[in-house]
């Protein structure tokens, strides 16, 4: 075998490899010799079938093999001996008459391209001081969250006297019939059904139509079904619902009291307000290790300045800007980027392919110096968790990741990502910083290329 560099410009390699005709021969015969004694043709005895009868008809299939694994081994060679550390998939590109290398009467010549990682030298880690914004839920937030979650919880009871009418608000005991040109239709039937009137479950009129109604009342609700529609059948029609009021319930705020708790599944009132402050406090801790990490992610931005590999540029912007394209399609672009022409666009979204990139590759690196890994089980309760967001179809869905190396890939990467942050907020000089709730929650104005 012969290996030849073609060119070596920064972080792009271009080597020429040949694989003599004659050493392709002599694995093609290996090959054959291998598979002879297990193969089983028409008219010799098994393990008996002559050497030249197999490769006369199987001789270009076992070639084919040959090649590819030529291919793959010397492909590994050029990366060993010369100590290359490849950022994407090299590319191979034949350079020989393939037909007449699978034919045995030329060498298989072929050109192999690929970008490195670059090498630099991350920032100590030790040496990072961040502040991380603390910030924890006072009593009275605690109490609002439970005025709210009562209100949350509140039950209805029927109104009575002569002159009860339903109310916005209120709950209505109803049975209703739907038809559309005098026919009823699938699903436009229901009895014992609870309604709260402006919760805007049925489609657009219905409810504010039963305003007003009365318990024993039958009337008449006409509505024209939206364009679009869950069922196209319906879309854009005209419908009648001949409805009956059983009842009118007014709503009724729970009690912050311990009856509450119990109904929530809680011992008591006590406990109740301890769920809800944790609760509190873990929202404002997802806050906080937001900021944290933005304020890391910025540091080793500023810290690190080397070559990107074009192709993981390239890669990473074109994920950008597809989404782009797509809001931009459905009218959903962010409000300072309407105006913008798709020049500054491109030239603002590929500094932001360029900073994801950098701190992939520095986060990547941080994490290969200290040894950092993403587990088997870290990874089976992450195909779990993502699994169980599709219901009924979880079971599929797991087996999906299961059998699927690339999709495994995709989980394994924010896992990996959080390991080394939280390895670098444990290394790293990291002092907590009180703030108000208006800080904690405020939303962080992202730099140019963030």
């Amino acid at each position: 075998m012969q290996i030849v560099e073609k060119s070596g410009e920064g972080l792009s390699r271009v080597y020429g490899v040949t694989v003599p005709a004659g050493e392709l021969a002599k694995r093609l015969e290996a090959r054959i010799a291998e598979i002879a004694p297990q193969m089983n043709i028409k008219g010799f005895r098994k393990g008996k079938v002559p050497a030249a009868h197999v490769k006369r008809v199987h001789g270009k299939a076992l070639m084919a093999e040959v090649i590819e694994q030529a291919l793959n081994e010397t492909t590994q060679k050029v990366l060993d001996d010369n100590k290359l550390r490849p950022a994407s998939q090299p590319d191979l590109k034949p350079e020989s008459d393939m037909e007449k290398v699978i034919a045995g009467g030329e060498d298989l010549t072929y050109e192999l391209s690929l970008e490195l990682m670059p090498e630099f030298e991350p920032l100590d880690i030790a040496a990072l001081k961040l502040t991380r914004p603390v910030y924890s839920p006072t009593d009275k937030e605690v109490d609002e969250a439970l005025a709210d979650l009562a209100k949350q919880a509140k039950t209805f009871e029927p109104r009575t006297g002569k002159t009860v009418k339903a109310k916005d608000g209120d709950q209505v005991l109803i049975d209703f019939v739907g038809s559309v040109d005098g026919v009823e239709f699938p699903g436009g039937k229901g009895e014992g059904f609870e309604l709260t009137l402006g919760s805007g479950q049925f489609i657009p009129g219905f409810e504010d139509q039963l305003v007003g109604a009365k318990p024993g009342e039958e009337t008449v609700v006409k509505v024209t079904f939206p364009s679009p529609y869950q069922s196209e059948e319906l879309a854009g029609k005209d419908a009648e619902f001949k409805v009956t009021v059983h009842e009118v319930r007014a709503p009724v705020d729970a009690e912050p009291d311990d009856e509450l708790a119990k109904r929530l599944g809680l011992s008591d009132l006590a406990t109740l307000k301890e769920t809800l402050t944790k609760n509190l406090q873990q929202g404002y801790d997802r806050n906080s290790r937001f900021k944290l990490k933005r304020a890391l992610l910025d540091e080793l931005d500023k810290g690190h300045d080397f070559p990107l590999p074009p192709r993981m540029v390239e890669a990473e912007f074109a994920g950008i800007w597809q989404q782009v394209e797509q809001d931009k399609a459905a009218g959903n672009l962010p409000p300072e980027d309407a105006d913008k022409t798709e020049e500054q666009l491109k030239e603002e979204y590929g500094k932001i392919a360029e900073r994801r990139v950098r701190l992939g590759l520095v986060l990547a690196e941080i994490g290969r110096r200290n040894n950092v890994q993403v587990t088997d089980q870290e990874l089976g309760q992450a195909m779990q968790r993502e699994a169980m967001q599709y219901g009924q179809q979880a079971q599929q869905v797991f087996e999906f990741f299961r059998t699927n190396p690339q999709a495994q890939a995709q989980l394994r990467a924010p896992l990996y990502e959080d390991k080394v942050v939280e390895l670098i907020f444990e290394k790293a000089d990291v002092k907590d910083k009180k703030v108000s709730k208006k800080e904690i929650e405020a939303d962080d104005d992202l730099p140019e290329g963030y």
